[in-house]
């Protein structure tokens, strides 16, 4: 059984958002356990979006 060109799509759509997701929820906690500030913890969730935007426009 083969997949079809668009259930890998739709496939790798929804796990680069979960990934996204999991990444910001990673550096958010990180942050978070460190400074334990909840400025820093929306500052680098916000820098991991902006990084992901820059990677999106550069390649």
């Amino acid at each position: 059984m083969t997949n079809s060109p668009r259930v890998t799509i739709m496939s790798a759509r929804g796990a680069a958002r979960a990934g996204i997701s999991f990444g910001s929820a990673l550096a958010i906690a990180i942050s978070w356990s460190e400074h334990h500030s909840l400025f820093w913890a929306i500052v680098q969730g916000f820098f991991g979006w902006i990084y992901v935007i820059y990677y999106a426009v550069i390649r």
